[in-house]
């Protein structure tokens, strides 16, 4: 990596940090420069506009979020001290209120009836999500004695139901019990999904 990507990448967190702050939408070339203590026309020649600047955030928040959760998970041996570990490492994205991972929920909800390349953006980025825990659940059905009648994207549908809730309840409200009742309602999902013990 160039000194000039070093650079790119740390205005991008910063941009990460802002946009969590101040709201995807509010994130302008203006806002950064508030956040770096660059200047606007410096800010310009990397971006062009508040669009490009809203993608760019995107992604880095994306790469951020599959350094921190995703990539160390997907290292972890297959099955289901893999699946474990996705939760753990999201859960902890969260409770640490990490930009990179919260932008996500952020940014889903304020960008829900709008259209265009960046909410597009985020529906992709979404559905990748879904895609690798669906994908981790099937190599539970394989090294791990799950069931294989559940659908995976339904599985993905209803741990991304429990982590919104843990948000939801740990951001907003302020709420001491959200660890617990997440990790106590991923549980009850695992054992939902777990194939029946044969009767010897």
């Amino acid at each position: 990596m160039t000194k000039g990507d070093d650079t790119r990448q740390a205005i991008l967190h910063r941009g990460v940090e802002a946009a969590y702050r101040v709201g995807l939408a509010g994130l302008t070339i203006g806002e950064l420069a508030r956040a770096t203590g660059m200047s606007k026309s410096g800010l310009y020649a990397h971006f062009r506009s508040k669009e490009s600047l809203q993608l760019a955030v995107l992604d880095q928040a994306r790469a951020e979020f599959v350094d921190t959760v995703v990539a160390p998970a997907l290292r972890t041996p297959r099955g289901e001290r893999r699946l474990r570990e996705l939760f753990e490492r999201w859960l902890v994205c969260d409770l640490r209120q990490q930009p990179g991972g919260c932008l996500f929920v952020k940014a889903a909800t304020e960008l829900a009836a709008q259209e265009g390349p960046v909410r597009d953006q985020l529906v992709r980025d979404h559905q990748d999500l879904y895609d690798t825990v669906a994908q981790v659940y099937r190599t539970c059905v394989a090294e791990s004695g799950f069931r294989d009648d559940v659908d995976p994207q339904q599985f993905a549908s209803e741990l991304y139901g429990v982590m919104l809730a843990l948000h939801h309840a740990h951001v907003f409200m302020a709420d001491p019990s959200a660890e617990d009742r997440a990790r106590r309602a991923f549980a009850a999902l695992l054992d939902a999904s777990r194939a029946p013990v044969p009767v010897a």
